[in-house]
């Protein structure tokens, strides 16, 4: 690969990656901080929070992002 392939997948990662933060802003100030999934444990004054709802919109929004964008 060369580099200015390079250069375009990391412009491209990084493209997505503001446009996700910005939803998870817009997300959480319209008070949806958590997904039907999320396991959250509380003992004490520990708190251990496991996001498996979030991992399993990401990843399914990955791989169609992946498919659409990697075809040849």
């Amino acid at each position: 690969m060369e580099l200015g392939g390079i250069g375009r997948v990391l412009i491209g990662a990084a493209v997505a990656l503001l446009v996700l933060g910005g939803l998870f802003l817009l997300l959480g100030r319209l008070g949806i901080d958590r997904l039907p999934g999320d396991l959250v444990f509380r003992r004490g004054g520990l708190t251990v929070y496991f996001p498996l709802g979030l991992m399993i919109l990401l990843s399914v929004a990955g791989t169609i992002l992946l498919n659409i964008f990697l075809r040849r």
